[in-house]
């Protein structure tokens, strides 16, 4: 079985428990939502990086509060650019699939559309 990265980004509004894990839990059921074959025991394991402007929780905790019990989980900083996304959680999972590359649909919310705009999917999704 081949082993696929789907990709995601959101920003939250501040640096507080529940703005990080609310946006988190909304990213990773938009990713689980565009991409509806995927399911929690297919996932090999979730990356998840935050903005040094972001330090009050691990926004891996909203996946385990989504039932994402099995799944291995981290978290790490994001690289500090200087004119980088402020406010920034990304995730890369990890999921056992035998979908091409080509029809993985990555996950870009709020400000973070900017980061990929050429692959962002929940626009095209949500208007069709």
């Amino acid at each position: 079985m081949t082993v696929r990265g789907v990709r995601g980004a959101t920003v939250v509004s501040q640096d507080q428990p529940e703005a990080i894990l609310s946006a988190t839990r909304e990213l990773l059921q938009a990713m689980m939502d565009a991409n509806p074959t995927m399911r929690t025991s297919d996932l090999a394991s979730a990356l998840f990086t935050v903005t040094d402007d972001l330090s009050t929780v691990y926004p891996a905790r909203a996946a385990r509060e989504m039932g994402w019990e099995l799944v291995p989980l981290m978290c790490a900083r994001e690289i500090p650019i200087l004119e980088g996304l402020p406010r920034c959680v990304r995730v890369l999972l990890l999921w056992n699939t035998e979908i091409p590359q080509s029809a993985i649909h990555h996950v870009y919310l709020r400000a973070a559309v900017v980061l990929r705009p050429d692959l962002n999917v929940v626009d095209s999704l949500s208007s069709t």
